[in-house]
């Protein structure tokens, strides 16, 4: 939840002394917004997050009895919680076979030629790209298109130079033509 529109590297400098102050679900769902605001004012939108941090967690603690759910449906009935966010729970935190579609996949994935132009949503690519890949590398494939767009196909000035995709990249082939 934390992650949205912003960095991991921001993400990741928050949560320690987050996760220390509520390590559990519990501690998380009898917190107010008020208490969970000073240890996220530095992401994006941390009005927002600290109140959907605690309204989540209150919901988990009365409708799951306290255990994040592992379905779909169920994570995106939880306050912050959109399908990209579903989605990494699902690959990351439970190993399941899911394609989260964040800015990095879907600009590889329109750069490449992986997804028609038509695909114009995160949910539209999704479902591109779980046509292609065999369902039990979707969390892979999301992890190498992420880190592809992080590091090389990156969205300023994409690295073609040390790209090994150019054979297979339609950006590439139509720069290579203008």
């Amino acid at each position: 939840m934390l992650s949205a529109q912003c960095t991991d590297r921001r993400v990741n400098m928050v949560t320690p002394a987050l996760f220390e102050a509520y390590p559990t679900i519990r501690d998380m769902s009898s917190a107010t917004p008020g208490d969970i605001l000073p240890f996220v004012k530095s992401v994006s939108y941390p009005n927002a997050k600290a109140g959907h941090l605690v309204a989540m967690a209150k919901q988990v603690v009365e409708r799951f009895d306290g255990r994040i759910p592992d379905d779909m449906d169920e994570l995106v009935s939880l306050p912050g919680v959109g399908r990209k966010t579903a989605n990494v729970m699902l690959a990351v935190a439970f190993g399941g076979n899911a394609m989260p579609v964040d800015t990095h996949v879907f600009r590889v994935s329109h750069r490449i030629g992986l997804v028609p132009a038509r695909c114009t949503t995160p949910l539209s690519v999704e479902k591109e790209l779980v046509k292609y890949f065999p369902n039990d590398t979707l969390s892979l494939a999301h992890h190498w298109l992420l880190l592809h767009g992080r590091y090389v196909c990156t969205a300023r000035s994409p690295k073609c130079g040390s790209c090994g995709l150019t054979d297979v990249c339609r950006h590439f082939r139509e720069k290579d033509r203008g």
